[in-house]
């Protein structure tokens, strides 16, 4: 669409051809020298409808004894068009030679209307447009404001978007101006390529960076819209990469992008020259600050001898050295990293110089952008404050906080000059972002059966930095609610306080035969001691009972009950029989047992009620993998200790280590070795619970059922329950590999992998008031009893099988990180296993949020 200024400049040279008495048009600089000697209060205004005349002449200063000369009338004229008020400026001459200015005001916006716009709301337009209600018309405003809006719709990915204005007169010199928008269909990234890379594949670059191929699933994502922004980022992410990966010398040398119109869609390939690998040759630290010794900031360097030159080690290292020296009162020091190549040997010496920087202060630190957050929540992730010595390393790690909370779409810090040469002023933009999650999740396991949850939660709430969720879960097989809360900054210390108000219901299924029901509460406490190390303290609460049907709990070993009485159950009437439904005269002779028993600890667990248990806990963990997502490559430790007995009805110590170290192999191959093993203590004399005991399968060893593995009540006239054990170990090797015949963005991967490991030991009930009565261990010679009560040192004691054989399978995985969420399948074939461990071969899990 054309737009233009109503500004006839060809209308002067015609005034002029026959003699028309005319100072100037718009834009010309020819006055008559009659002019010359007007002064500002003599200007005479013309046209003028809302603009007061004073306004206007106020845009023409007087020279020297307050005369106007040509230069003044010419910068007054500029001034005024400037302005945007006008559609049309004139200056003549009135008789006796008086300057008089003629105006044509721009209409007033009535209204400001979208339409055809389906994809983007009306508020999010206006609020990007410059053209506003009850404001100026400007057509070189609109014509901007045509412009932006056609590239809010390029950034979303439709490049096909055609925005035209309409403009519809009203009276009193008003205007509505329409925007009719046509979409168009999105614009895709139809294919990524790369060129001159070698030391890694187009594959494993693909993962480094956000711009993803458009595929069938794309509707779900909007990683393949084409954004020319994001493809310069990828740029950066694929030189740093590089430059984590040793190529000291790697440029990405341009990212092309061409539109094919056959395919509708872009094709994106990034130019890159990898240069060599280079490793850390030598490492020196050297200072010029007297009385400091460099050699003290060895301990701080995260690069060693041998190693990869890895550069963000290396900006790491300087971000700590900084920091360290200033603790000592070296507040203005400054750590400069240099390196020498020796490109015969591909080796990179280092030196840290640490030498006095400027004597610089913070003067102060303006904050803009953040029109929710509030700005303590902001200011408290800095470590300087104003009047501190300026220290570019904790400004840079402050910037990197903000940008972690992922309260914001992007935080930038820079410094302008302060007040005096020693002062600078920080500034903090920011640009806010929605923090609030409204999701309905689904999802199925082989274990659990169909799950679906609602959740709500708020990682910003009330701008205060807090953290808020709620959550309802029904499934097949398990149910429940949690409230959780968390204060990050707990007193205003870098201290995260946790608050968790659970209640799960467990129902009986084809692994267990009885159900369970929790409900607690737990605190806790969360320290970050390193970027890669942090300690969470807990104090845990809970109240738990189980659940049978009545016909697995109607053979009671019990002859008296908690108030002395004889217990009807032990040797049941006829009409107590009767009653729970207990046949006595089975064609077996074992009477309540000819229907099955839960397991003897199953029961005594029924008969005990309601349980409760007060423990403290703490998990250190140990994490320097590259993605927490999607890992290839760093090691993942987590060790928990949990202590019962603080209060509550049990006591026991509980220990927990889990070990995951991913490394990067050949043609895009990760390797995973995963070790684990839990132990089971008691304390005190109270016995251990059957739940308390560690119940493992194929979180263990893939190819068992869920509890499916371990020790095991082996009565043929019992449900034959998983006991758990006190014990536990495992050992896992697995090679996760893509399927190079499909496109990354399918996000298949396939998986082999080994599994061996064990759970032993058993240490809960085994006997329950039966005068006389034992434990009876596998193949001890126990004989079935054929009377009701059971006599004394029958089958009635438990019988158990723990025999310490390890466990061990081979199988092969699916891995989906598809957009309903990941997905795993596996097939896992067990090789070696206990006479009554209980198999499953395959096992399938995943869930979504939509």
């Amino acid at each position: 669409m054309k737009f233009g200024l109503r500004l006839r400049g060809g209308l002067l040279a015609t005034l002029i051809m026959f003699g028309a008495p005319v100072l100037a048009p718009v834009g010309a600089a020819f006055v008559s020298s009659s002019a010359l000697a007007q002064t500002v209060q003599s200007i005479s205004v013309e046209g003028n409808r809302r603009v007061e005349v004073e306004t206007i002449r106020s845009y023409f200063k007087a020279g020297p004894g307050g005369r106007l000369d040509q230069g003044a009338i010419d910068d007054g004229l500029k001034a005024l068009i400037e302005t945007g008020l006008f559609q049309d400026v004139r200056i003549n001459r009135g008789a006796g030679g008086q300057i008089v200015v003629s105006v044509v005001e721009n209409p007033v916006i009535g209204r400001i209307a979208f339409e055809g716009n389906k994809k983007i709301k009306d508020e999010q337009l206006t609020a990007e447009v410059q053209s506003k209600a009850r404001g100026t018309f400007s057509r070189a405003m609109v014509q901007s404001d045509t412009l932006r809006i056609a590239e809010i719709y390029r950034r979303s990915g439709r490049y096909d978007v055609r925005v035209t204005p309409e403009i519809i007169e009203q009276p009193n010199n008003r205007v509505d101006l329409i925007f009719t928008v046509e979409e168009g269909s999105k614009t895709g990234v139809k294919s990524i390529e790369f060129v001159g890379n070698s030391a890694f594949s187009s594959y494993r670059l693909r993962d480094v960076i956000k711009t993803h191929e458009s595929n069938l699933l794309s509707f779900l994502a909007s990683s393949d819209i084409y954004d020319p922004d994001r493809v310069e980022a990828d740029r950066d992410l694929i030189r740093r990469f590089y430059l984590k990966n040793g190529f000291a010398d790697v440029q990405v040398v341009a990212a092309l992008t061409e539109y094919d119109p056959e395919k509708k869609g872009f094709n994106v390939t990034f130019k890159i020259e990898e240069g060599s690998q280079y490793r850390v040759g030598a490492i020196d630290f050297r200072s010029s600050i007297p009385n400091f010794d460099p050699t003290s900031m060895r301990n701080y360097s995260r690069i060693n001898v041998g190693s990869l030159y890895n550069v963000e080690s290396v900006e790491k290292s300087v971000e700590e050295m900084q920091i360290e020296a200033s603790r000592r009162g070296y507040a203005f020091a400054v750590v400069r990293p240099g390196g020498d190549r020796n490109f015969e040997a591909h080796t990179v010496s280092v030196v840290f110089n640490i030498d006095e920087g400027p004597r610089t202060y913070i003067e102060r630190i303006n904050l803009r952008g953040n029109t929710r957050t509030r700005d303590y929540v902001i200011r408290r992730e800095f470590d300087v404050s104003e009047g501190d010595a300026y220290n570019r390393a904790l400004v840079d790690r402050a910037e990197r906080r903000l940008k972690n909370l992922d309260y914001f779409k992007s935080v930038k810090i820079t410094t302008e000059p302060g007040s005096s040469s020693d002062r600078v002023i920080l500034l903090v933009d920011m640009e806010e972002k929605s923090t609030g999650d409204f999701s309905v999740s689904g999802g199925y396991s082989t274990t659990d059966g169909a799950l679906a949850e609602v959740s709500v939660s708020e990682r910003n709430l009330l701008g205060r930095g807090l953290f808020a969720k709620a959550s309802v879960t029904y499934g097949q097989y398990a149910r429940g609610y949690s409230l959780s809360f968390v204060e990050p900054y707990l007193l205003d210390y870098r201290v995260a306080l946790g608050l968790d108000f659970y209640q799960r219901q467990q129902l009986s299924n084809s692994y267990i035969s009885y159900g369970t029901k929790t409900l607690g509460f737990s605190p806790r406490l969360g320290f970050a001691l390193r970027e890669d190390l942090s300690l969470q303290l807990r104090y845990s609460i809970y109240q738990q009972e189980i659940t049978l049907p009545s016909y697995l709990a109607n053979c009671n070993n019990v002859q008296t009950l908690p108030d002395g009485t004889p217990n009807p159950a032990f040797n049941p009437s006829p009409a107590f029989a009767n009653s729970i439904g207990m046949s006595l005269a089975s064609t077996n002779g074992l009477g309540c047992y000819s229907d099955g028993e839960a397991s003897l600890p199953v029961r005594k667990e029924l008969a005990g009620g309601k349980t409760l248990t007060s423990a403290l806990g703490y998990t250190l963990t140990y994490n320097t993998l590259d993605n927490n997502k999607n890992p290839t490559d760093g090691l993942l430790v987590d060790f928990r200790q949990d202590f019962a007995g603080v209060g509550g009805d049990v006591s026991y110590l509980k220990s927990v280590i889990d070990a995951k170290y991913y490394a990067p192999l050949v043609s895009d191959v990760v390797g995973l070795v995963h070790l684990q093993s839990g132990m089971l203590n008691k304390i005190g004399s109270n016995d251990l619970r059957m739940l308390d005991h560690f119940q493992m399968g194929p979180n263990l060893v893939r190819g068992f059922a869920p509890n499916g593995i371990g020790p095991r009540d082996i009565n043929p006239y019992d449900t034959q329950d998983a006991l758990g054990g006190t014990k536990y170990w495992g050992a896992s090797v697995e090679l996760q590999m893509p399927f190079w015949f499909l496109p990354k963005e399918v996000g298949l991967k396939g998986a082999v992998y080994a599994d061996a490991g064990g759970l032993y030991d058993y240490k809960g009930p085994t006997t329950w008031g039966v005068t006389g009565e034992t434990t009876t261990p596998f193949n001890s010679g126990c004989t079935a009893s054929t009377t009701n009560p059971a006599t004394p040192g029958t089958c009635t004691g438990l019988i158990y099988d723990d025999s310490k054989v390890i466990r061990s399978s081979v199988g092969v995985g699916l891995i989906w990180q598809s957009p309903f969420g990941p997905l795993r399948f596996d097939y896992a074939l067990p090789l070696s296993k206990g006479k009554y461990d209980r198999t499953q071969e395959f096992r399938f899990g995943g869930g979504t949020s939509f």
